[in-house]
């Protein structure tokens, strides 16, 4: 789990990477319609595609000479829920650390 964790934050990393994955979350779309909001060259723009399909955060299908790119919605459900543990966590601690604060505070009571 690590190990694909890791993956998913590596591909969502880079700003060109959640630029396409925001943009899918309207829908689905061509590699030609998603390029083009990014300047860079299509080969370079095609590695992005390549990290995020590798990580399992898109799929490809072709349909005649066009490519057409879908988000997968697990992956990022379960960076949600990475996220959404580590918060609860640090809410706890701060929770405890504030009210040690109120507890060593004598101008409080």
């Amino acid at each position: 789990m690590a190990n694909h964790l890791d993956s998913l934050f590596g591909a969502l990393s880079d700003p060109t990477r959640r630029a396409v994955i925001e943009r899918l979350m309207s829908g689905p779309a061509p590699v030609s319609d998603l390029h083009r909001d990014h300047d860079m060259a299509l080969p370079s723009f095609l590695k992005h595609l390549g990290r995020l399909e590798a990580a399992g955060l898109i799929r490809s299908l072709k349909r005649g000479r066009t490519r057409i790119v879908h988000i997968e919605a697990a992956p990022l459900a379960e960076v949600e829920n990475w996220l959404s543990r580590q918060r609860a966590l640090w809410e706890g601690r701060l929770d405890r650390l504030a009210a040690l604060a109120e507890d060593m505070d004598p101008g409080e009571k």
